[in-house]
């Protein structure tokens, strides 16, 4: 019973530090450019631009189709590291996020 009970307990304190953030794209920028979540958080990218834009990974884990302005982009980390990307469309737009 008290192994149960702590295993809850750090189930529930896992889920509680998992934080989702959101990044908007304006003014073909990444904003914030770089984000930091706990593993099983969410981000969610929001193209607030006239033009098209994608936010793709550099090593190739996650890759958004093209985001028409007002459409978005999600993709839930599990695991730990430093995940680089940038818009496809427009290279120079680049960002990262850190999974703690």
């Amino acid at each position: 019973m008290l192994l149960r009970t702590l295993l809850l307990a750090l189930a529930f304190s896992t889920a509680a530090l998992a934080q989702d953030a959101t990044v908007t794209i304006r003014n073909f920028d990444f904003s914030p450019m770089d984000v930091t979540v706990s593993a099983g958080s969410t981000v969610t990218w929001k193209n607030l631009d006239g033009e098209p834009h994608t936010v793709t990974s550099t090593d190739g884990i996650f890759r958004s189709g093209a985001l028409d302005q007002d459409q978005s982009f999600s993709f839930k980390f599990d695991r730990p590291g430093v995940y680089k990307y940038l818009c496809t469309i427009h290279p120079r737009m680049t960002g990262s996020v850190t999974v703690k």
